[in-house]
């Protein structure tokens, strides 16, 4: 079998694209307390009022691996970032 040099190149710079977007779309630590604030307040609307998302959020340590983030609190993985997008646990 013979390979292709060009599919080969064409999958490489599609990697590399991939690669960077990850590295540059990595959530903020603001992105996630900003999430961690409003999926408590989504889930328990009473928690919410009272500020027990933001104190979450506050309290919650922001840990980042280039092309993805997550936070944890109390050794809990809280939150896990990527793309762009946060994922609250």
């Amino acid at each position: 079998m013979t390979r292709n040099p060009k599919r080969s190149s064409t999958t490489l710079i599609i990697a590399a694209v991939v690669l960077v977007l990850a590295f540059v779309l990595n959530p903020s630590p603001d992105r996630h307390r900003e999430k961690i604030r409003s999926v408590i307040a989504e889930r328990n609307p009473i928690a919410g009022a009272l500020g027990v998302g933001a104190l979450t959020a506050f309290a919650s340590g922001y840990h980042s691996l280039g092309v993805a983030s997550y936070t944890k609190l109390d050794d809990r993985l809280a939150s896990i970032g990527f793309m762009g997008m946060v994922f609250v646990l």
